[in-house]
């Protein structure tokens, strides 16, 4: 079968694709403007450009390959960026995937009527917001109930994303898992907390001055390894209930001073710690974890890579860059 990744130029998009083009899927990625350097894909890999905020691009794509999955990655994914670039984020990430579902809905109309895919669309914690500060007492795991309650334009149109969608199952009958993704990381990461640290790291080694810029310290936060996000979406495109909502999340859950500490372990030698007010949010949610209760039980899925590991991928990655 076809499948497509849209935001293939991005961490998780690259990774995914790379992935499926292993297992010898066939699988179309489209990028605009990546976050991470194409190149390092392999030859064989089909990327093709697109802005998702041009729909008659999007449509084009999707009339000549009929993806049968479609994993929807494609969006501007900083909150920090978002609050410089509020048009870009909301035109990216809203109108972007509407123009994945009425693309679906031309091909319906155009050309094959019975055209059926799955849509798993990247959403994220962040339309968690507020709620994520009044959990209380054992309360720590949000589950998908939650009320949505934003803190940053990138966190409401991801609840746009995330509603749109449910729209569009409801009303155009298009299958649909919209995945409610938190903080991931890995290679090919940037402006996440541990791929900077790391970065920064592997940066004041090669200088010999061991100095780190930080933000915030004392937030907490639920992190997980890229490679156990790309499977936990794959298994959902398999075995998810369309028109659902998951939580994909780490159970583990870790304080920002913490992952400084397993980067100072793993390097051998303390850093001296500066805070960079740029690097401070107007407003932070204090903890960010998610229940994957229901991923679990629907697909069978449960986190497998340590953020050890994690972390020595990235000092390793980092070190070949410099």
């Amino acid at each position: 079968m076809n499948i497509m990744v849209t935001g293939a130029g991005g961490m998780v998009g690259s990774h995914m694709i790379e992935l499926l083009h292993s297992k010898g899927e066939s699988v179309i990625g489209t990028y605009y403007k990546p976050t991470t350097d194409i190149k390092e894909l392999p030859k064989g890999i089909r990327m093709i450009e697109c802005d998702v905020r041009y729909a008659p691009s999007v449509e084009t794509i999707m009339m000549e390959y009929m993806p049968e999955q479609i994993y929807h990655l494609a969006a501007q994914s900083y909150p920090t960026v978002s609050w410089s670039r509020p048009y870009e984020t909301m035109e990216t990430n809203v109108n972007g995937t509407i123009a994945v579902y009425e693309a679906i809905k031309q091909v319906r109309k155009l050309k094959y009527p019975s055209y059926d895919p799955m849509v798993v669309v990247a959403c994220s914690s962040a339309e968690y917001g507020e709620t994520l500060n009044e959990l209380e007492g054992d309360q720590v795991y949000v589950k998908e109930t939650a009320e949505l309650k934003p803190l940053h334009p990138y966190g409401v149109s991801k609840v746009g994303q995330d509603l749109i969608s449910f729209q569009y199952f409801m009303n155009d009958q298009i299958r649909c898992i919209r995945a409610r993704i938190f903080n991931s990381t890995g290679t090919r990461k940037v402006n996440d907390v541990t791929s900077d640290f790391t970065h920064r790291a592997i940066e004041a080694e090669q200088r010999g001055v061991y100095e780190l810029r930080v933000g915030n310290l004392e937030t907490y936060r639920a992190i997980m390894d890229q490679r156990d996000l790309v499977r936990a979406l794959m298994l959902l495109a398999e075995k998810g209930t369309a028109g659902e909502a998951y939580n994909i999340s780490s159970e583990h859950i870790y304080q920002m001073k913490d992952i400084v500490n397993m980067v100072e372990k793993q390097m051998g030698h303390p850093f001296r710690i500066t805070v960079d007010p740029k690097l401070l949010r107007p407003t932070d949610e204090k903890m960010i974890a998610g229940d994957v209760t229901k991923l679990k039980k629907d697909t069978g899925w449960k986190q497998e890579i340590p953020m050890e590991q994690t972390i020595a991928d990235l000092l390793a990655y980092w070190r070949t860059k410099q």
